[in-house]
């Protein structure tokens, strides 16, 4: 039933939307996680009378987590094949969602988590590359827009699906709802797949790599979210950005002298290529956390359920399955670089709209204009950056190329989610952070909602001037739509053991 190997050979039209229904269905899956735990977060912090800090961190574990191992899982798909890793993740991922729904308390949910995350980033780093193989160029546009949109749809049910089952079931069915979903997508990816080739003999995953960057990185990530309440001179804080400001370069330094780097940093001497993957990163930094945000907002400053919050939030959903969807349509008239610069900047004018207007009793209207634009300037934004990426990139490289995108994709991700908490908080006292997880600040003194309107525009304004640089970095690549990313292949494959 797995059909013949697949290779770079041939068109197989009939293949590509079959493999793309797999990857779609899985990313359906892992996306509508994350946006309904965004609405019901409040549900579980409540539940674990969690600290503010825990509350962050049972986001940004999965967000480090997912992170830091798209480069290893990437490298791995070269070697093992991307078939085989795909269906290995989604076993483990329905099964840690079933688990987490049993977490006896926060530090057992927050382990479990980082199972997940694991698991997820297998199938984020073949994701991609699938599509990418699968699909011949003339209709890769189309495939990797309709891919794209298949995140858009679960963050279009997500939130509200969040709020749903929060209400009606509780906290533990945000991550149950997962376990049918996910074994119905293993049965379908184990029938449908193909193998892939091996593009290269094991040679090795570089772990002092990994781990230079896992302690950088989480280094960074344990100053921003704890400098808000200890302080920003605080040991931990300082001995945090200390490790990030050392171990990121010293990380670089080994990947360039490294044999075997999970990083081949040759691929950055291409400005088109650089461009194109550090606005990924500002793309996902200025954008990623504002169904949390608004979500908070909703909850904490309105007090309102997170049912309702769900709701409020299906215009930002639906604008991105729309933006999405018209990749293909409008890459007729304009290459994947114009549209990414105009997506960039039209979502950079929704944040602009949201922080002219918020306040404690902003009309829903103004609210809906902000996170349309920003949800349909994000819609196009992404495949129109992930197609110019992948474009012309061999089979055999497919996997280590998407693997870096997903990493700095997440590693704004990781970095935009922790920055936004900070602010978002940082006006308050201690214990009414707390309330801002809890969806409960709305029950103190007028003052107070004063103050966490005071840390949204902080916020806004922070999401502002990264989406700025996004543009700018758009506008830096001048490659014609269709050029390969990696003019010089040979030297790619001797390094990687071709």
């Amino acid at each position: 039933m797995n059909g013949p190997v697949s290779g770079d050979g041939g068109e197989d039209v009939a293949y590509a939307w079959r493999a793309l229904s797999v990857v779609g269905l899985a990313s359906v899956l892992t996306s509508l996680n994350s946006s309904a735990l965004n609405t019901g977060l409040p549900a579980v912090v409540r539940h674990f009378h969690a600290t503010s800090s825990e509350a962050s961190w049972i986001l940004l574990t999965y967000l480090l987590v997912s992170t830091v191992l798209t480069l290893v899982w990437g490298r791995c798909a070269d070697i093992l094949g991307r078939r085989w890793m795909y269906l290995v993740g989604l076993g483990i991922y329905t099964g840690a969602s079933l688990l987490l729904g049993f977490a006896p308390s926060v530090g057992f949910l927050i382990a479990l988590r980082v199972v997940q995350a694991s698991a997820s980033a297998m199938l984020l780093t073949n994701s991609a590359a699938i599509v990418s193989a699968a699909f011949p160029e003339r209709l890769l546009s189309r495939g990797m827009g309709i891919y794209l949109a298949s995140f858009s749809v679960a963050a279009l049910l997500g939130p509200t699906l969040g709020g749903l089952l929060v209400t009606t079931l509780g906290w533990r069915w945000v991550f149950w709802f997962n376990v049918p979903v996910g074994l119905v997508c293993l049965a379908w990816g184990s029938v449908t797949l193909r193998r892939s080739p091996r593009a290269e003999e094991y040679q090795g995953i570089d772990p002092v790599g990994n781990l230079l960057f896992v302690l950088g990185l989480g280094g960074l990530l344990v100053a921003l979210s704890e400098g808000g309440s200890l302080g920003w001179t605080s040991p931990i804080v300082l001995v945090g950005l200390a490790a990030f400001a050392v171990l990121i370069p010293a990380f670089v330094y080994v990947e360039r002298r490294g044999r075997h780097p999970i990083v081949d940093l040759r691929l950055f001497a291409d400005r088109a290529f650089s461009a194109a993957n550090f606005a990924a990163f500002l793309n996902t930094a200025a954008r990623s956390s504002v169904v949390l945000i608004v979500g908070l907002y909703f909850q904490a400053v309105r007090g309102d359920s997170a049912l309702h919050a769900g709701v409020a939030l299906l215009p930002l959903s639906a604008a991105t399955v729309l933006g999405s969807g018209l990749l293909g349509t409008l890459t007729r008239w304009a290459s994947p670089r114009g549209l990414a610069v105009a997506g960039s900047s039209l979502a950079g004018a929704g944040l602009l709209v949201l922080l002219l207007t918020v306040g404690p009793h902003t009309p829903y209207p103004w609210i809906c204009l902000g996170i349309v634009l920003v949800g349909l300037g994000s819609g196009v934004f992404m495949p129109a950056n992930i197609t110019a990426i992948l474009t012309g990139i061999p089979s055999k490289r497919l996997g280590i190329v998407n693997a870096i995108r997903l990493m700095l994709q997440n590693t704004g991700m990781v970095v935009g989610t922790a920055v936004c908490l900070t602010l978002l908080a940082e006006p308050l006292a201690g214990g009414d952070r707390r309330a801002v997880y809890a969806g409960t600040i709305s029950a103190v003194p007028a003052h107070t909602i004063d103050l966490l309107v005071t840390g949204y525009r902080l916020t806004y304004l922070f999401m502002i001037i990264v989406s700025a640089a996004c543009v700018a970095a758009c506008l830096l690549s001048r490659r014609v739509y269709g050029r390969t990313l990696m003019p010089v292949e040979e030297p790619l494959l001797v390094a990687s053991g071709a």
